[in-house]
């Protein structure tokens, strides 16, 4: 059973409020059928979204007022696509303004292209086919408010409204805990709060000492919190204690009350807050107080917080902050069986048994899960175990929600989220169960959906990393277990999902065959080996789709290119008018068909991995096109002709691309002049946030000039914002001081290859959030100093993480610029590589205090030092003067040690006993170093695996 939520669609008629009052429905002011038309639905609109809060409480009851919002729904869509396309036809006949302005005559501009274009074929054609369209919508806006009256919707305010004129939440003070039903699973959670709660203040901090209880909802935090609560142990530890339940919307005043009343008994009038706080602490002056909450006021307070958000936990600062994980899969039973059996086992309801506790894998370590599905099932006893088993294959999603045991539980994170994050939560139900995707990835397809309100351009990326951060932090999407890039939603999420989107999502998984329905707008698969014409069959009414997304579950054993049937090419995608996300990302299609002309909404393509080599010249006429995706198209030829590719002066077509977004790779730079770099304006587009700047490897063809390769790097300055640059085969003498510029502070991954001219690194020590650097191929590098770290640079390096040299054939000297003792270099450097360095003299840096891999191979004249890496666990060396360990500092044993080619070891006895005989895994590279470290005390028992090579 589908709910349509009243907040999300609220939001969605808000945002169709914003387009009918859009300046870009100026050009059909003077039309008056169609402008009486949208008059009308001015009038109409809000008057049902006023009843939305009445019609969302009686749909669960009444079927009719359900079927009301499904309607209304609906159509919002429809109106959506009717603006859209009066954007669009609005941009089109702008552009085309531009264009005859261009190329008309001197006599020909003394009439005014407002009636040129107001009177074209074109222009009169697109008024006559909209207004049957308008007029369809009118009526079904006219059926929708006679329903209204009949169905007796009103207007009324939402229990949770915000404070813009609604009525609040009231706060009740909560002392009542369910205490029929033992808690188990948490106690050790139990234990280490109640120590925190009986000991003095010893975080050192002034005012009250706060705990955190962190975890999605129904994990259990407030179940937790009240067993504290009542624990008889803390008796003596509080002169008073206080429970208040505190809603979205935050009343200081109404939670001063509550509190009072909490502590008093007695009910409180006043409404001034400085009166209520007065009272409030001369009833707490002196004393030790317990108060569930998350605010404060008094400086000998102990006080719980329970949260879903994970910024709300970090705001109030906690001494400790509790994360609730999941619980085992026997406590998971124990709470299941005790409210479905009133047993702690099966041991009395075997038959039960198996069919449990597959019902409880489901709820996947979730308490509150498990009690709800348990009292569902408690129900469903009497009637044996097929009951049980027609619920676990899935019958209870079906069910209406008061008798549905999982989903209430996680509909109670649901329903304290924003409106907007209600929508975007609610698009995500097109993925698949177990599927892992990317940030960008889910933010780039609702901003091509509409779903990310209108803001100003620059702010719509940042808005959607807000709604996904928001969304992690309420634990509506978690971190890959597999890869901490990727996000995955818990599969009872992707249920929640599927339920609040009913209908206006669809998604095909595995070879099921079901019908589409009329009212779908998103549709996604689950990409095959083989998608035949079968796959889809279901697309017979599926004519108003805005989503055609095939995606990829990483457990599929197969890899390549898939096979798609041609009539999706030529039959299906072409009718699909109103998509704004497609999608044929890994077909192995050659040849795309010429019809995106029908397609004019499109905001997301991707033809990532496949086989394409021309892409159609209609996508041109794309003005709504955002993000068009083309990785991994190794047989990509040929771009459209208004596109184009050729000697370089395309560069500054870029001006006019302010929008791009994340990575971004400018290849052929040798073909660039610096007049053409400079209308590029790079430094103009704010969303690129992975920058690659990229000559041919040919240095000797006689056309490259060191001068104006300097003047193009300087003239391709990005934005500020750049989080990853990479320069490959730069043939400028030196690099732009742009590059070290501290003015970039969000710069943390600096790639230099094959600058092969250049005598100079950059002064790169100054970047403040500099995490990786990687410096290869630099030929007229004789010296690495002071030049490198920075003139005067007292914290240089303070963020590197990672640091790689690598064919550096004249590289001579390193000047780690500690002399001063007060200065810091490289204090968080982790791992360290220098590599085909043959002429580097001298020692390493030293005082590498968190240096916790080294690698140096083939430099033969290096005198390589470990003494002052005591957090050292790793160390490989092939090909070095010496190897030096000499301090008498503590160290820890390194885990993995492979040494070849070491001319001499200066390392006394004692040392090499504490760093390598407690090695895992040791490889020695000759029988010279061997005898070397046997006769100075080491030994290959012990050790894990020991490989010594010939």
């Amino acid at each position: 059973m589908s709910v349509i939520g009243e907040a999300a669609l609220s939001v969605f008629l808000e945002l169709l409020f914003g387009k009918l009052a859009s300046s870009t429905l100026n050009f059909v002011a003077d039309y008056s059928q169609v402008h009486d038309q949208l008059k009308e639905w001015k009038s109409i609109l809000p008057c049902l979204q006023a009843v939305l809060n009445d019609a969302e409480e009686k749909q669960i009851k009444e079927d009719g007022v359900k079927n009301w919002l499904a309607d209304l729904q609906d159509l919002a869509y429809d109106v959506d696509d009717i603006l859209d396309e009066f954007s669009y036809e609005a941009l089109r006949l702008k552009l085309q303004q531009a264009q005859a302005q261009a190329n008309t005559s001197k006599v020909r501009k003394l009439i005014p292209t407002s009636c040129t274009s107001y009177f074209n074929p074109t222009s009169v054609k697109f008024r006559t086919k909209m207004i049957s369209k308008i007029k369809d919508i009118t009526a079904r806006l006219n059926n929708l408010a006679s329903r209204k009256d009949v169905l007796e919707l009103r207007e009324i305010m939402s229990e949770g409204a915000s404070s813009k004129g609604k009525k609040p939440r009231p706060l009740q003070p909560f002392s009542l805990m369910d205490e029929t039903v033992q808690y188990v699973g948490r106690e050790n959670e139990t234990h280490e709060i109640l120590e925190l709660l009986k000991t003095s203040n010893t975080s050192g901090k002034e005012g009250a000492s706060v705990i955190s209880i962190l975890g999605m909802g129904g994990m259990g935090k407030t179940t937790l919190s009240q067993l504290v609560y009542k624990d008889p142990s803390l008796k003596d530890s509080f002169d008073l204690k206080a429970w208040v339940c505190v809603s979205d919307d935050f009343d200081a005043t109404g939670i001063t009350k509550a509190i009072l009343r909490s502590i008093s008994s007695k009910s409180c009038d006043d409404n001034d807050l400085n009166l209520l706080q007065v009272k409030l602490k001369e009833k707490l002056s002196g004393k030790r107080f317990l108060l569930v909450l998350d605010d404060i006021w008094n400086e000998r307070t102990k006080i719980i917080v329970t949260t879903r958000s994970q910024n709300v936990s970090f705001n109030v600062d906690p001494v400790k902050t509790l994360r609730l994980d999941k619980l085992s899969h026997e406590n998971c039973l124990c709470i299941f069986t005790q409210h479905a059996l009133r047993a702690r086992d099966f041991s009395r309801h075997l038959e039960f048994k198996e069919v449990g506790e597959n019902i409880v894998r489901r709820c996947d370590g979730l308490p509150l899960a498990a009690k709800a599905m348990g009292g569902l099932l408690r129900t469903k006893t009497n009637r044996g175990p097929g009951a049980w088993e027609r619920i676990y294959k899935s019958e209870i999603w079906d069910l209406p929600e008061h008798q549905c045991g999982i989903i209430p539980a996680l509909r109670l994170s649901y329903h304290h989220l924003p409106p907007h994050l209600k929508r975007c939560f609610a698009y995500c139900s097109i993925l698949p169960k177990d599927y892992e995707f990317e940030e960008e990835e889910i933010i780039l397809l609702w901003r091509a959906e509409g779903i990310l309100q209108q803001k100003a351009k620059s702010q719509v990326e940042d808005f959607g990393n807000q709604c996904f951060q928001d969304l992690v932090s309420r634990s509506f999407f978690q971190k890959s277990s597999k890869d901490h890039s990727r996000y995955v939603m818990h599969d009872l999420m992707n249920d929640l999902a599927e339920l609040v989107a009913g209908e206006i999502c669809f998604k095909l998984e595995g070879d099921k065959q079901q019908k589409i329905s009329h009212r779908t707008r998103h549709f996604s698969y689950v990409r095959g080996e083989y998608d035949g014409v079968k796959k889809f069959d279901a697309f017979d009414q599926a004519n108003s789709l805005r989503t055609f997304l095939p995606l990829k579950v990483r457990s599929e054993e197969w890899s390549g290119c898939s096979f798609l049937t041609n009539v999706v090419l030529r039959d299906l995608l072409p009718r699909l008018k109103c998509l704004r996300v497609l999608s044929l990302k890994g077909y192995g299609i050659i040849e795309l068909p010429d019809f995106f002309v029908n397609l004019k909404h499109l905001g997301y393509l991707d033809f990532s991995h496949t086989g394409i080599k021309c892409l159609p010249e209609s996508l041109c006429a794309l003005y709504h096109l955002q993000t068009l995706i083309l990785k991994g198209c190794e047989s990509l030829e040929k771009l459209p002709s208004e596109i184009g590719a050729g000697d370089g002066h395309h560069i500054r077509e870029l001006r006019n691309l302010s929008n791009l977004r994340g990575d971004f790779c400018l290849s052929g730079l040798e073909n660039i002049k610096g007049q053409g770099a400079r209308d590029a304006k790079l430094n103009d587009n704010f969303g690129i946030d992975r920058l690659t700047l990229k000559w041919c490897r040919e240095f000797e063809n006689g056309t490259r000039s060191k001068e104006n390769e300097e003047r193009v790097l300087d003239f391709l300055r990005p934005q500020k914002r750049l989080e990853q640059l990479i320069i490959e085969n730069y043939g400028g003498a030196k690099f732009s001081a742009w590059i070290a510029d501290s003015s970039f502070k969000n710069l943390s991954s600096l790639e230099l290859h094959n600058c092969r001219n250049c005598k100079l690194l950059p002064s790169i020590g100054r970047l403040p959030l500099l995490k990786d650097v990687l410096i290869s191929g630099m030929n007229e590098v004789d010296k690495v100093g002071v030049e490198f770290f920075g003139q005067n640079q007292e914290n240089a390096f303070a963020s590197l993480e990672t640091l790689h040299f690598e064919d550096m054939p004249n590289w001579k000297e390193w000047d780690p610029c500690e002399g001063d003792k007060e200065v810091s270099v490289f204090p968080k450097l982790v791992r360290f590589h220098v590599r085909n360095c043959p002429e580097l003299l001298g020692r390493l840096p030293s005082r590498l205090q968190s240096l916790q891999k080294l690698e140096i191979k083939e430099c033969t004249r290096l005198v390589v030092s470990i003494s002052s890496f005591p957090s050292l666990c790793e160390l490989e060396i092939r090909g070095c003067e010496e190897l030096v360990d000499g301090c008498s500092a503590d160290v820890i044993p390194l885990q993995k040690v492979s040494l070849t080619e070491i001319s001499r070891f200066s390392i006394p006895r004692e040392r090499i006993i504490s760093r390598f005989t407690k090695s895992e895994d040791i490889k020695i590279g000759g029988w010279k170093e061997l005898v070397t470290l046997w006769q100075n005390g080491l030994g290959l028992v012990g050790h894990r695996f020991v490989t010594i090579e010939k």
